[in-house]
């Protein structure tokens, strides 16, 4: 008789809950999974999926204006944001069905409800109990909102995608990801939009030469950007908030949009009771094989706040099911991740910094290019693309590649393939064009600069 209920229970049903439940249950392990909120976890519900179907949306105000200049006559055009909503609902909808059938169909067990640890083999759901020989917490993370006066009148990312009337007018607090994509959507829907950040300069930890040229960008297109002040107290006033910020100023909108970063969500699961390490930003610790301090029990995801992207996740939860019931031991490789943040326009980038280059190699050769497209030449609009190289002197190794411009995750999605098989600034030389691309550029770059 078996002496667990399970050998795997899974603690939350995002990417890399769902990749680990439904791959240990390929290799013959009994499986179950709880969600208390909604299957496919924040990407599919509140993040990455919902976000760049707003993001398209968002564009099309500029295509109907560019197409004039291809000969393109654009009659009057109406926008309805909550037939927008409407549609994303559906399609979102759908996707946690298709989540419900992967899981069924994998034989994992779905028990709906708030799962949370007891002790070392047993976790909680509304009051029953279940035991397993291994435990997974995937919670991902949760948005973060600092305590100042009047933080109940605003809202954050979870809120965002369920808004019932487009505001007329936005303020957005932060400057990661979501704060500039979300500056994007509102400023392409027609919203007067402000974005404020504490620092001297948004998407700290990217490029230098990229946060500046996207400024720029966003800045041309009317988006209004306030750096080195953030918001002290909001008050609600008829139909508007007011917000004095820290220079004394004041700013009215009708909703602001808290995007200050997202917290491991570790509260209320019982790891406190069980002694579970957590760091200093309250993620859950785990060590190369995503064990934590309970041998027993395991963690991946947002919730140890390592890279937290979706395609990780996944990557971690796959690892997690090989390693522990099909005895594969090929670790995540960290290094050269693909990324890209949905701005307007999109920035994509994979490797190094220049400033994080610097620190670690001697000598390195740096060529930039920054044009307009070929689309614009016709368009008439006034946004120029960038691109930058980083080359690694001594052995001519690509070791940063970064872009601003349209469709440049679909670009550099490619080059991160490249980079992880090691290629060097000759291997990009002699590779021939695609005419006449944007991409094509980062094959024609000769003369590194000053």
């Amino acid at each position: 008789m078996d002496k667990f209920d399970y050998d795997l229970f899974v603690i939350g049903a995002g990417s890399g809950g769902v990749r680990a439940a439904r791959m240990a249950s390929s290799f013959g392990a009994r499986v179950a999974i709880t969600e208390d909120r909604y299957l496919g976890g924040t990407c599919v519900n509140v993040g990455c999926v919902p976000k760049k179907l707003l993001v398209y949306a968002s564009h099309f105000a500029e295509d109907f204006e560019n197409s004039r200049g291809f000969g393109w006559k654009v009659g009057s055009t109406d926008f309805n944001w909550q037939q927008l909503i409407k549609n994303k609902n559906t399609e979102i909808e759908r996707l946690n069905g298709v989540y419900e059938k992967i899981l069924s169909g994998a034989g994992v067990e779905l028990i709906e409800g708030h799962g949370s640890l007891v002790d070392e083999h047993t976790v909680a759901v509304d009051g029953k109990n279940y035991s397993a020989e291994r435990i997974l917490i995937a919670t991902g993370g949760w948005p973060s909102i600092p305590d100042i006066p009047g933080k109940e009148h605003v809202i954050s990312s979870n809120e965002v995608f369920f808004l019932e009337k487009l505001p007329e007018k936005v303020i957005i607090a932060g400057g990661g990801y979501i704060a500039v994509e979300f500056a994007g959507i509102f400023n392409g829907l027609g919203v007067d939009t402000t974005l404020l950040y504490r620092g001297p300069l948004f998407l700290r930890g990217f490029d230098e030469d990229v946060r500046k040229f996207l400024a720029e960008e966003m800045r041309k297109k009317g988006i209004n950007l306030k750096f080195e002040t953030i918001i002290d107290s909001i008050e609600k006033t008829d139909n508007q908030l007011q917000a004095t910020l820290t220079d004394g100023s004041t700013l009215t909108a009708d909703q602001i949009l808290y995007a200050t970063g997202r917290k491991p969500k570790t509260e209320g699961i019982g790891i406190e009771s069980l002694g579970i390490k957590l760091d200093k930003a309250a993620a859950i610790v785990v060590n190369d094989e995503y064990q934590t301090n309970i041998p027993s029990i395991y963690a991946v995801g947002d919730v140890t706040n390592r890279v937290n992207l979706t395609p990780v996740a996944l990557a971690e939860g796959m690892f997690l099911a090989r390693r522990l019931y099909n005895n594969e031991t090929s670790p995540v490789d960290y290094e050269n991740i693909p990324t890209c943040v949905f701005s307007q326009p999109n920035i994509g980038t994979v490797g190094l910094t220049e400033e994080e280059a610097r620190d670690k190699y001697d000598q390195i050769d740096i060529y930039k290019s920054s044009f307009m497209p070929m689309k614009h030449t016709l368009s008439g609009a006034d946004e120029k693309t960038f691109m930058k190289l980083i080359v690694d002197k001594a052995t001519d190794r690509v070791i940063g590649v970064h872009m601003v411009g349209p469709d440049a995750g679909e670009i550099m999605q490619g080059i991160g393939i490249a980079m992880k098989a090691g290629a060097s600034k000759s291997d990009f030389d002699k590779t021939i064009g695609i005419h006449p691309t944007t991409a094509e550029e980062f094959v024609t770059m000769r003369e590194p600069v000053d």
